[in-house]
């Protein structure tokens, strides 16, 4: 009898193992096949588009269409292609992530150790900012940056991602550091370390995890925003979202279904760069308890 149950759970680990793989394959199938369909159709011809063979791998490469999608295709009036968006992209992303990172750990530091007077209230305050919808607040901050001169402006589209980035970002390091050894911080305290000799010369050493997790939220997030790019960034700084609506919404006469979707792997090369390098080091930061 004791065989038989032993034999029994066995074969239910088995059935339970087979159950959970074919949802992993069926989940990785159901993410991987747009992608797929969008890497096949820009390699393509439109002649072999027009076939309708959807899954169909490309009978002949041709790279045409990613140079059009590149440097001629048209987004509105201009007809320069994606390039103009990306490199605004990375011109908006690079202050736009590292000064939330850079001011939400020294809040989340703050307000885990030190914790000045008022401090509850101002974590309360950041809490409830960060369930406030962006579109709620479009409006008052057009009329504010307009105010103030920075609207449709380089500044303008940062300070719009500072705010909105900075509540999670608190959020998130002040949650981290408030799981570090207080025995660390009671020691440097009374070695003589002040606010910023025990961030920088301490606390920073240590968020190497929580650090790659909020730069890969915010550069996700800021390279795959559309909407405060088109309200705030102006005509001259367009982010790459904007453009590839530029380019798929601007088509005349036949729909190049390649071009469009070589420049939609374009604009989301980044972020899935960012994944694939740093997956695993965003685990790490979860693990460790960043998101608490």
């Amino acid at each position: 009898m004791s065989t038989r149950k032993k034999a029994t759970a066995k074969m239910t680990q088995i059935w339970a193992r087979i159950g959970v793989y074919a949802f992993l394959i069926f989940a990785a199938a159901f993410f991987l096949l747009p992608l797929y369909v969008m890497l096949t159709t820009s390699f393509k011809s439109m002649d072999e588009i027009r076939l309708g063979q959807i899954f169909a791998l490309p009978s002949s490469i041709t790279f045409d269409a990613w140079r059009a999608a590149w440097s001629e295709a048209c987004t509105g009036v201009s007809c320069e292609g994606v390039r103009g968006g990306f490199w605004n992209s990375v011109t908006i992303a690079v202050p736009s992530v590292v000064l939330p990172i850079l001011l939400g750990a020294i809040n989340g530091y703050a307000l885990s150790w030190w914790k000045p007077k008022g401090s509850q209230w101002l974590f309360g305050v950041l809490m409830m900012g960060a369930f406030i919808p962006i579109q709620v607040m479009i409006y008052p901050l057009v009329k504010l940056e307009a105010a103030i001169g920075i609207y449709s402006s380089l500044p303008g589209i940062v300070v719009v991602h500072l705010v909105f980035a900075m509540p999670i970002m608190t959020l998130l390091f002040r949650n981290y550091y408030a799981g570090l050894p207080a025995e660390l911080f009671k020691a440097a305290r009374v070695d003589g370390g002040g606010f910023w000799r025990i961030f920088i010369q301490l606390v920073l050493p240590m968020s190497t995890p929580m650090l790659i997790v909020a730069a890969i939220m915010q550069i996700t997030g800021v390279w795959n925003d559309y909407i405060l790019g088109l309200t705030f960034a102006g005509r001259d700084n367009l982010p790459m979202t904007v453009q590839l609506n530029n380019v798929i919404n601007t088509t005349t006469g036949e729909r190049l279904y390649n071009l469009n979707m070589a420049a939609t792997i374009l604009t989301s090369a980044v972020p899935l760069l960012v994944y694939l390098i740093s997956g695993r080091w965003f685990v790490r930061g979860i693990a460790a308890g960043a998101v608490k």
